[in-house]
């Protein structure tokens, strides 16, 4: 289900924060549904959820070979990392714990392991040599899998040339995110694109505004393309290296109870057939007994 802009581009995939959230009950998830059933049900809808579980904590291995089990084929996960890999004075000294969350079973996803997110505190000034040492800790493959990784940096100082060169020395993205409160900008460091937004209006059904949705599907195909969304804010103005790229959008925070529906509202845009494959799914939802995994 996940979205191609056309043969000429990446896939574009749209999700939530998470699967778990009460507001969603009897509003995205249908009402009778059990709590059990909450992931596969997103699943059929989505095309990507970004796990933000594993930021707080370490989870189970057995987590993810079930998380892996319950969702569709094409699915994909996002994961954030540990808050205690980046949450720290001297970023350099995080290797013990970068090592073991990677080592926590993210691993078990398989090929639905999407982008690894590395969120940094908004009190996180940009060091460049302290930063650098820390994204050398950053592995391209762990168990044969091979990991993509995004910068979430929330501090002003990081809206410069030397940061984003850093990033794309390490081929890692950065965040793209509309939030106000953080600093925002396009400009494009790795072969994906990784977008986290946050304005969702519970004023408004889907979130957004439709313009506002249809200029995210138009942004989003631009990415996909291998372009530049004209629009969106960048520190430099250079040429984006050529390349379709995959692209992840988030809906995340704001208003969270909308974020089911701006994400299916955006996918409903980019997705001619989307609502035809979620009538199907629902329909085989429904009538398929839960495995009790």
């Amino acid at each position: 289900m996940a979205a191609n802009a056309s043969t000429q581009a990446g896939v574009i995939r749209v999700g939530i924060g998470g699967w778990t959230y009460a507001p969603w009950r009897g509003t995205f998830y249908p009402e009778k549904l059990t709590q059990a059933r909450e992931l596969e049900f997103a699943s059929s809808r989505l095309t990507a959820i970004e796990i933000n579980s594993t930021y707080h904590g370490t989870q189970k291995r057995a987590s993810f070979i079930k998380w892996k089990e319950q969702t569709p084929d094409d699915f994909v996960f996002s994961v954030k990392a540990s808050r205690f890999a980046t949450n720290r004075r001297v970023l350099a000294e995080g290797g013990e714990s970068v090592e073991r969350f990677l080592d926590s079973g993210i691993t078990e996803l398989g090929a639905k392991l999407g982008p690894i997110v590395w969120q940094f505190a908004p009190s996180k000034a940009f060091e460049p040599e302290d930063f650098e040492a820390f994204l050398a800790l950053l592995p391209r493959e762990v168990d044969g899998i091979r990991l993509r990784h995004v910068l979430e940096v929330r501090h002003a100082s990081f809206a410069c040339a030397e940061f984003l060169a850093l990033a794309r020395q390490y081929k890692a993205a950065t965040v793209f995110t509309d939030a106000e409160k953080f600093p925002s900008f396009a400009d494009v460091t790795g072969d994906f694109v990784y977008a986290r937004l946050m304005r969702s209006n519970a004023k408004l059904k889907y979130g957004y505004a439709p313009k506002a949705l249809d200029a995210w599907a138009e942004h989003a195909r631009a990415w996909a393309r291998g372009e530049a969304p004209e629009a969106l804010p960048r520190v430099e103005n250079n040429d984006v290296p050529a390349g379709r790229r995959d692209v992840f959008v988030f809906f995340i925070n704001g208003d969270k109870e909308r974020a089911p529906a701006a994400a299916t509202a955006l996918l409903s845009r980019l997705d001619s057939d989307y609502e035809a494959r979620v009538r199907v799914s629902g329909r085989n939802t429904a009538s398929t007994p839960s495995s009790g995994k």
